[in-house]
């Protein structure tokens, strides 16, 4: 007879117990109930959400409160304000609050104290992250989106990084005045007078110093300007600046890494784009295959020498604010960008959805989300926008500040704007038809046949880059030469330079 063979179960593990230390919060609290002057030195970094007793947290918040009332937070001022505290019931009622201020010793090691309890709370933080992450991936009762969950993961994560982040941004007057010495010798010497990163074009350098960390920059035009060219433009100078400046072993390089973010190309077109810049090769001539060998040859060769250009594209469509901020952190943590392309800023969406929210209100969300990103990663973004049609209703084409489609937010959360702006491209479409004394037209006809001809001659090939608004700088309107062919923007040579001021 073969006995039965007890399977006993096994004992459940009991979870481990989230890190924490009361000891240390009781300290802490007490050290700042005898002297409140511990207080202005915690309170920068921590929170009532850092205590793990949630009394404590309480006790922590009330001291705050008095002290920013300029009233002593000792056990005789707080009392009142615990009397009907189930919490502090639980501890022996309000005598709790002296019983904390037993141990003078702590005053000494109070602010070892708040970094223990900040560093506990990052823990319990990242525990309650890793918790949420396997919950999500394990739930498959609703549609199952691993890549949403990824981003939310990556949110998630960032934001427990950045909890009391508000103690870097206090800066005194010496480190402030030591950073504008610092920007001031890169200027000096990069011998471009440029203190941010290069636009690769020197005019428009000279007027803004390069690109400057933190600032966003609002790129608009009408839809045929060349705002795309413009912007690829510059992510190539600045990239490539980047390499040769490596490559010479130059420490500070006014070139970046660039983050081009494509709402509308995909990557290929953009890519497209730069290559027949370089090898200065019409794009539809290379889409149609209408080149000769040799000119194959110089495309695959420009192809070849620009592969390692630290230019990344993401040409993800319909991208909201949330996941375009959690890539740009990621590549920044990843690649080190230096610059954040946007193209363009109107087909982002933001945290609601299309069918309940205003559009105007989502704009302004957007716009407040890339200067927050911009300063976040203390980088410039660079957002292309579109411009209203009232810019076509009027006789003078040139856009003004008004013309910012969709909301005044963007115009307030800008440190610059610039407008591109193509006489060529609107002369175009008033071509008349060729008129001369020959083939019997109007003296009227001709003239204004010739007249449109000056007109053209003068505007091929011309762009102007108007700087509508900056921050730390003047206004004023730049000329710069626009190839259509290659879409190339570079500097206009010095006969035809003629800068205009509007300050």
């Amino acid at each position: 007879m073969v006995e039965a063979v007890r399977v006993i179960p096994p004992v459940a593990a009991e979870p481990p117990a989230l890190p924490h230390n009361i000891e240390a919060e009781a300290a802490l609290l007490g050290a700042m109930m005898l002297d409140n002057r511990v207080a202005e030195d915690v309170q920068v970094r921590l929170r009532a959400d850092h205590f793990f007793e949630p009394l404590h947290g309480r006790i922590y918040e009330a001291i705050l409160k008095l002290v920013d009332r300029n009233m002593l937070a000792t056990p005789v001022t707080l009392r009142p304000m615990f009397e009907g505290d189930a919490g502090m019931r639980e501890l022996g009622g309000p005598a709790y609050l002296a019983q904390l201020t037993g141990s003078g010793a702590a005053l000494i090691g109070a602010r070892d104290f708040a970094n223990q309890i900040y560093d506990l709370a990052l823990l319990r933080a990242l525990v309650g992250v890793g918790r949420g992450m396997v919950e999500g991936a394990l739930d498959t009762s609703e549609e199952v989106d691993p890549k949403s969950q990824i981003e939310q993961a990556e949110v998630a994560l960032y934001k427990v990084a950045e909890q009391g982040g508000e103690e870097g941004s206090v800066k005194s007057f010496a480190q402030a005045t030591k950073m504008v010495i610092e920007t001031a010798s890169a200027a000096l010497n990069s011998g471009g007078h440029v203190a941010g990163i290069t636009t690769g074009l020197e005019r428009l350098n000279a007027k803004i110093g390069g690109l400057h960390p933190s600032d966003l920059i609002i790129l608009a035009g009408r839809p045929g300007m060349g705002k795309t060219s413009l912007a690829t433009n510059i992510a190539f100078n600045a990239a490539i600046r980047y390499v040769r400046d490596q490559e010479d072993g130059i420490a500070h390089s006014v070139g970046a890494p660039v983050a081009f973010f494509s709402l509308e190309m995909s990557a290929d077109q953009l890519a497209g784009r730069i290559l027949s810049e370089q090898a200065e090769i019409s794009s539809e001539q290379i889409r149609m295959g209408k080149i000769s060998h040799a000119e194959f040859t110089n495309f695959a060769r420009a192809a070849q020498n620009l592969e390692n250009l630290p230019l990344y594209i993401d040409d993800t469509p319909g991208l909201t604010i949330a996941a375009l901020r959690t890539r740009a952190r990621r590549l920044k943590r990843q690649r080190g960008i230096g610059v954040i392309i946007v193209d363009y800023l109107q087909l982002l969406t933001g945290s609601g959805k299309a069918s309940d929210a205003n559009r105007v209100q989502e704009i302004s969300e957007i716009s407040r989300g890339l200067k927050t990103l911009a300063k976040e990663l203390s980088v410039p973004v660079i957002a292309l926008s579109q411009l209203s049609r009232a810019v076509e209703q009027r006789e003078n084409k040139k856009p003004v500040l008004s013309d910012l489609r969709e909301s005044g937010s963007i115009e307030q959360d800008a440190d610059m704007v610039w407008f591109v702006y193509r006489e060529e491209y609107y002369l175009n479409l008033l071509s008349p038809k060729p008129a001369s004394v020959e083939a019997g037209d109007s003296a009227v006809e001709v003239a204004a046949f010739e007249e449109w001809k000056i007109k053209m001659e003068r505007a091929h090939n011309r762009a102007e880059m108007i700087i509508a608004k900056q921050r730390h700088g003047s206004t004023g309107s730049i000329p710069l030469k626009f190839e259509s062919r290659f879409t190339k923007f570079s500097d206009l040579a010095d006969e035809y330079y003629q800068p205009v001021d509007y300050d």
